[in-house]
């Protein structure tokens, strides 16, 4: 029994669920449909679903809907998860390389899911693509106040960002160094991609057991804007204000500061403990 979250608010997710249950019903396959409007609801409900022994789940959406129910289930070692990319960033889908809109399904109906990794934090929180801690934060709290706009929110709310942002002072320990950063953006990756497309961390691989710490020193307020050119353009590792780790575990503490982002998803946490999870999550996909 597949078990599609969804959130019906978002139009490309009203008009694919039809397409996606008549796929699942010529595959012959079992299904129930969960579409809640209120992300408590749609939380709660997978938590019970889990709980009662559901392991199949598609998530329609974007990286928010994916991190629903990594974050909500009881144990990831036991989920199996589809994902129908139609969300406004889509960024694990993209590093995942799995197609966007009901091609998606084709891995779903036709493909075994394939052992992936995921972050655990010891704080409570789970990441499939990228948590972090800085700018993108900024970013992502001022489009969250933007009404319209879609993917063009982030870059609008980059701008802005600009204007205004500082640097944020950090404390990193990993494998055994510990050393204190006025921070750009600070990342831990599993995923390669955030923001609808920016290519933060190409090298990143989600099935190799490591995480990717990065961490880009904030410059002169006039660099800013051409640092994070090349960010966008994914040619900012190798540039002398930015640390690059392959680590297993890493420790980001905000000196300043008490917000971080969970694959898109801002929450209150200023520590934030993370482990890389290997292979113990199935995701169906290429």
């Amino acid at each position: 029994m597949f078990y599609i979250i969804a959130n019906p608010r978002a139009e490309r997710v009203r008009k694919i669920l039809d397409p996606i249950t008549q796929k699942l019903k010529e595959a012959g396959l079992d299904y129930d449909i969960f579409a809640g409007e209120d992300k408590e609801e749609i939380t709660k409900k997978i938590r019970t679903l889990s709980e009662n022994g559901a392991e199949d789940f598609i998530a329609v959406g974007g990286d928010g809907t994916v991190n629903d129910v990594i974050s909500s289930v009881v144990d990831p070692a036991r989920l199996r998860l589809g994902i129908v990319p139609v969300g406004t960033g889509n960024d694990f889908a993209a590093a995942a390389k799995i197609p966007e809109g009901l091609a998606a399904l084709d891995y779903i109906v036709g493909c075994e899911p394939k052992p992936t990794d995921y972050i655990q934090f010891e704080e409570g929180f789970r990441s499939i693509n990228i948590a972090g801690v800085g700018i993108d934060v900024d970013i992502l709290e001022r489009s969250y106040r933007m009404k319209r706009g879609g993917k063009s929110k982030y870059f609008r709310s980059l701008l802005s960002s600009l204007a205004h942002y500082k640097g944020q002072r950090i404390e990193v320990t990993v494998d055994g160094q510990c050393f204190t950063k006025t921070a750009l953006i600070a990342a831990i990756c599993n995923g390669s991609q955030l923001g609808g497309g920016i290519r933060i961390c190409p090298p990143a691989v989600i099935d190799d057991g490591k995480l990717n710490l990065f961490v880009a020193d904030c410059p002169r307020r006039i660099r800013i804007p051409f640092e994070l050119m090349r960010l966008m353009q994914g040619k900012i590792i190798g540039r002398p204000i930015v640390t690059h780790l392959l680590c297993e575990k890493v420790r980001i503490v905000q000196i300043e500061g008490k917000s971080a982002e969970f694959d898109g998803e801002i929450a209150e946490c200023r520590v934030l403990t993370a482990e890389a999870v290997h292979g113990k999550l199935k995701v169906y996909r290429p």
